[in-house]
Formats: structure tokens, C-alpha cells, sequence
């Protein structure tokens, strides 16, 4: 992991401190983006494919991009949140194996970094709504990314430094199934590069090996050991997880991004998006679109 996170970096997209009520009820919420919520009052629920996580005064919780869950509360609830994406520096998200909601009890100093992160970053609340439909949009995300570029040098360190604080509260060893303790072989991180910027097009671990210069089956091996996953399962995981954020922030059909995210036919690509998710895609954007 120490490796993993050496080049990372997170881009601030939403930071604010609000007041929930009933409404907050959202089904199927999937984001390309980190959510971290800091409970002060009320009470809430999380439910994930991992089960249900009570949102409690004086916990963190931690929501990792591309995590599918249902956010709930019945009468009230009070949080501070950010929302920020994560920059790959090294290819890899921090938890590339491990999409699910992290709970941590909370420090004096975190309840100090949010409204420090607020007070430096006015104005980056959701603004328009609470509902994920509304405010998930790639033009909205476009907006929040060009106030990042006017912060000053001083913000854009302070944020970033406040970033990884609350970050590291959710890195303790128990919440990884698997550690990556030596460095990514070269040629693993360029495969990895490779499929995440040829998303679209025809991929196989034949044609990855030969580019690495290795015999398909040591290099289906290699990568196994450092990824945790066969080349096949990670390229369709990617795909996946694509087409998710495709759905939310694009008006495609759902052959334009079986085609988009490398799927030769919508039948194809459903099966595989519902064995990753559970649901298929047709039912997921419907209820993206009756949120």
C-alpha cells in the first residue's frame, strides 16, 4: 500500500456542513468520487452489498469511488462531507480490491480539518441539490475542477494536506484484504496505463503480454501476484467501472457505452455488468432516472 499511495493526490469536488432530513433517500448511488462524512447529530444509514452501517454522531465514514450503495435517513441528520476525486499517480486506486464503507471513530483534530477545509474553500457546497441525479453531471464536475486551478499555492497545499489527513484515518492494515509491499513491476504499471487509456478499444492478455515482452502465461502470473486479480477480471472491472460513471454523467444509450467501454454487444456487456454489480444496466439507469 505504502507504494500505491506514493504518487496519489485527490481533487476537491464538494466540501460543506448540512442539515438532513427524510428526503436524503437515494437508492443506487454509485460515484466516480471518494464521499467522507463527519456525523455530528442525528442519525442515518449506509447499505451496500456488504451490508447495512449505521451513520453515527462523532464517526467517520468513508464511501470509495465506484461503490454502490443506498443512502438513507428517517427523520434527521447533520454531517459535514467532502467529496473529491482521486488523482491515479500510480495507476491504482488506493481501494482498487476494496469497494466498500469504512467506519472510524473520530478525532478532535478531524472535526478541525473540516471546517478548516470549508473555511479555506467557500462556496463548494452542492448548491443545486442533494440529489446525486442532479449534481452528478461532467459539466458540474468541469466547474468545481476550474475552481481548483485558481486556488492559490497555499490552498491548493492546505487542501491537499487536509485530504490526506482524513484519508489516512481509513488506511489502517485490517481495512485491506490484500497489501501491495513491493514496488509494481514496470512493465504490470504500464499494462495497467495501457488498458486505462484504451478502454474502448479490443484487449486481451495475449496482446498486453507481447507488449510487455513477456510469455502470456508468466505475465498473466505477475500480474496476478501484484494486482490481486487475473488481467481479464481487471480489464473488465474497468470497464465496469466506467460504464457506472458513463451512465451518471453522459445521456448515452446503453449501446454507445457498451461501445465506449470496449464491449462488442449490449447482451455481453449486461451480463458482465451485472455480475460485477448485481443489477443490470438497464434497471441501474432507470433508477438513476426515478431517484
Amino acid at each position: 500500500m505504502r507504494n500505491i499511495a506514493r504518487n496519489q493526490l485527490f481533487s476537491l469536488l464538494h466540501v460543506d456542513y448540512v442539515k438532513l432530513g427524510s428526503k436524503w433517500n437515494y437508492k443506487t448511488v454509485v460515484s466516480p468520487y471518494y464521499r467522507l462524512y463527519y456525523i455530528d447529530d442525528g442519525h442515518g444509514k449506509i447499505t451496500s452489498t456488504q451490508g447495512s452501517i449505521d451513520l453515527e454522531a462523532g464517526f467517520l465514514y468513508l464511501i470509495p469511488s465506484f461503490t454502490v450503495c443506498d443512502l438513507n435517513c428517517e427523520q434527521y441528520l447533520s454531517q459535514y462531507f467532502v467529496q473529491f476525486f482521486e488523482e491515479l499517480g500510480s495507476g491504482l486506486s488506493l481501494f482498487f480490491n476494496q469497494r466498500k464503507v469504512l467506519k472510524v471513530k473520530a478525532h478532535e483534530i478531524d472535526i478541525v480539518n473540516f471546517k478548516r477545509l470549508i473555511a479555506i474553500n467557500p462556496g463548494r457546497g452542492i448548491n443545486r441539490s442533494d440529489n446525486p441525479e442532479v449534481y452528478e453531471k461532467d459539466i458540474y464536475y468541469k466547474e468545481y475542477q476550474e475552481l481548483n486551478l485558481q486556488q492559490s499555492l497555499s490552498c491548493q497545499f492546505e487542501t491537499q494536506g487536509i485530504l490526506f489527513q482524513l484519508m489516512a484515518r481509513f488506511l489502517a492494515e485490517e481495512n485491506f484484504s490484500r497489501q501491495v509491499e513491493s514496488l509494481i513491476p514496470s512493465k504490470i504499471m504500464d499494462s495497467i496505463n495501457y488498458i486505462q487509456l484504451n478502454m474502448s478499444e479490443k484487449l486481451s492478455v495475449k496482446m498486453l503480454a507481447l507488449r510487455a515482452n513477456m510469455h502470456v502465461d508468466y505475465f498473466s502470473r505477475l500480474f496476478l501476484q501484484t494486482m490481486g486479480v487475473r488481467p481479464m477480471a481487471y480489464i473488465l472491472d474497468k470497464r465496469i467501472e466506467r460504464a457506472q460513471y458513463l451512465m451518471i454523467t453522459r445521456d448515452m444509450t446503453l449501446e454507445e457505452i457498451a461501445t465506449q467501454t470496449g464491449f462488442e454487444n449490449v447482451p455481453y456487456f449486461s451480463k458482465v455488468f451485472k455480475s460485477i454489480t448485481g443489477i443490470t444496466p438497464g434497471k441501474y439507469k432507470n433508477r438513476q432516472r426515478n431517484v
